[in-house]
């Protein structure tokens, strides 16, 4: 197995490059086709408690929900501080911060599994003009007809005059 970054041979099952410390533990699935799959996403919510030990999906609305509740929480603790003057209200900015944190969060995830989703998906070749079999194409140049010919042209050498100061 070769080095993809130096082109060092190295033993079949290592996982990295003995010459330039590459990360080659891939090569051998990659050339075989049978890349790793990526872990399943963590979108998952699990509840508190014993009673919700059920999980379930996170989705835009309820991230939506979540942020809009702690909206919620905070305009009743703004009132009640209004109002009330005591410092129990205090403690109502609490789970507001915690839902509206809770939903950003959520939003969040899901807008990184949508752009993760966009990397992964195939994309489509572009389409090409079908080629014309009734006309002659002009044979391809060989390679080593091209480095003979430049071989052939000699560079402009560079002199450099040295000037004396005095």
């Amino acid at each position: 197995m070769f080095c993809p970054k130096c082109a060092t041979q190295n033993l079949d099952g290592a996982s990295f490059c003995r010459t330039c410390g590459a990360n080659v533990s891939l090569i051998p699935q990659a050339l075989s086709g049978q890349l790793p799959q990526a872990p399943a996403d963590e979108l998952v919510v699990e509840g508190c408690g014993p009673r919700s030990r059920r999980r379930r999906e996170v989705t835009l609305d309820s991230a939506f929900k979540n942020i809009f509740m702690g909206i919620a929480f905070l305009i009743v603790a703004i009132a009640l501080s209004r109002t009330i003057g005591q410092a129990w209200w205090f403690w109502m900015l609490i789970p507001a911060f915690s839902m509206m944190g809770t939903g950003i969060a959520q939003f969040m995830r899901l807008k990184e599994k949508e752009r993760r989703a966009e990397l992964v998906a195939p994309r489509v070749p572009p389409r090409m003009s079908p080629r014309r079999t009734d006309e002659l194409m002009p044979p391809v140049p060989s390679v080593t007809e091209g480095t003979t010919r430049h071989l052939g042209v000699e560079a402009p050498t560079r002199h450099l005059e040295t000037q004396d100061r005095r």
